[in-house]
This record gives C-alpha cells, structure tokens and sequence, in this order.
C-alpha cells in the first residue's frame, strides 16, 4: 500500500469510527441509564446523620431530543433504591421551553422519600413556572433558602441557590439561621469555591452532565472550566459530589458518560 492509499484509509477509519461512535451515543448510550452508589464524607457530622441515604436527580432536560419516558425511568430506578431523601438539581426543561414544562414536572411526580423531596432551579430553568409546576407536585423549592430536615434528632440544614446565586457573601445571607450540617444545593459545581470559604462540608451539583462527550485522552473537553467534572472530590474540609445527570444539551449524545441518578450514603469524615 502506497502511502496515498495509507492515508486515505487511515482518514476513512477515523471517520468511520467516529460516525459509529456518534451513532452509539445517540441511539443507545444516552438512553442507557446507571445508578451509581458513592459513600460520601461529612466533615464534622453528628453520628446521628451516618447512613442517611440521599437520592440525586438533576439535569433531565425534557426535551424533543430527551423523552419522558428517560425521565421516567430515572425515576423509577431512584425509587427502586428506596432513599430516605431526594434532591433534584435542576435543569428540568431546555432553554426554559415551556411546553415541556409540566410534563416534565409531572414525570417526577412519583418521587417521594421519608424526610422529603427537595429541588432547586437552573441555567435552563425560568423562575417561576417550572418552581411552581414542582411545588404543586410536593417538590420543597430552594431558592437562596434553607430549610431543616430532622433525623435521629439530628438536624440537617439544607441550603439551596439559584444558578445565578455565585457571591460567598449571598450564599451566607441563605444559611442564616442554620444550626445543624449543611448541604449546599449548587447547580453550579463552581460554587465549590465559595463553599470552602464558608466551610460548608457538602455541596451537591449536577449542570456539567460529566461533560456529556467524554474522549479518550483528552477527556471531557466541554467541561475543563469546572473544578470537578463529575463523581466525589473534596477540598480541605469541604466534600463535593457533581452527578452526571439524565438528559442531553445542545447535541443529543453521549459518549464514555452514561446518564445517572445517585444514591449517596453519609458517614463521618
């Protein structure tokens, strides 16, 4: 084989392969949903605390590219994993498309845990219907709010921002009042920073989707702005877990990042 001919089958392979693999992330790996199971440390948790189980479900966006029935297995496969309470981390809808507003509410609706299902709104979600659609369907809405959860006599504080809440100072103003462990409810994984400045022990994110395409070597490319892209990470004091969601964004794929929702066991750091 001359080299010509080398390189033109070299560049047809690579182009082939990489159509095969496009086609596999859309028509089945983005469908293909994980349940993933993290033990997670708290740093400074009363032992009271050790073992909740907290079931996250973030990103779904119900879409023409994210059907209903993705939704409703994700939350058929949290329920079937019986968690004591469960966190929706926002990104319900796409672009804020209001016709899949309630149907996407409605999707989640089943959800229910002992100590209560909790949400908070983001990028893609507007400020009002779709909080609204969920509380009306027994979510507990955060928005730069807090609210406390009651186990073993133990109480657990959690905190939930909006997208657009990133000041240190203004995520403080929204603990106010918090006498028990702090979660942070951040769409956003970039307020990991801020809450190490105010020492909160756990912040729960989604927004990256594990970087939806992740490449071999190179990664997850679209996501290198976020400190961590996906999965359990801690800095100093302060443990994060970023979830890789259910749906898809702007290209209906995955690739090397299969959808989630995750159970996550508490224990003393």
């Amino acid at each position: 084989m001359n080299r010509r001919a080398f390189l033109q089958t070299l560049i047809a392979g690579g182009v082939g392969a990489s159509a095969g693999g496009a086609a596999y992330g859309c028509l089945y790996a983005r469908h293909a949903l994980q349940v993933t199971r993290e033990t997670v440390p708290v740093a400074g948790m009363p032992p009271g605390l050790a073992g909740l189980r907290i079931g996250l479900l973030t990103d779904v966006h119900h879409s023409r590219w994210v059907p209903v029935e993705d939704v409703t297995r994700a939350v058929r496969a949290l329920m079937a994993e019986k968690p004591d309470l469960i966190v929706l981390g926002g990104d319900y809808v796409t672009w804020g498309d209001r016709q899949f507003v309630e149907p996407s509410a409605e999707a989640l609706s089943t959800l229910s845990a002992p100590h209560g299902v909790f949400g908070i709104i983001g990028n893609h979600d507007d400020d009002h219907d779709m909080p609204a659609a969920l509380a009306a369907r027994g979510v507990h809405i955060l928005k730069d709010a807090r609210t406390r959860v009651m186990v073993n006599d133990s109480p657990l504080e959690l905190v939930g921002i909006r997208f657009w809440t990133k000041k240190a100072a203004d995520i403080s103003a929204a603990m106010r009042g918090a006498q028990g462990t702090v979660v942070l409810l951040a769409h956003d994984p970039r307020r990991l920073t801020e809450a190490r400045a105010l020492k909160i022990p756990l912040v729960l994110s989604g927004h990256t989707h594990g970087g939806q395409v992740v490449l071999p070597l190179a990664g997850a490319v679209a996501a290198t702005e976020f400190p961590i892209v996906s999965g359990l990470a801690r800095r100093d004091d302060t443990t994060i877990f970023v979830s890789r969601g259910v749906g898809t964004v702007y290209v209906p794929v995955r690739i090397n990042c299969p959808p989630e929702v995750a159970i996550l066991t508490l224990q003393v750091a």
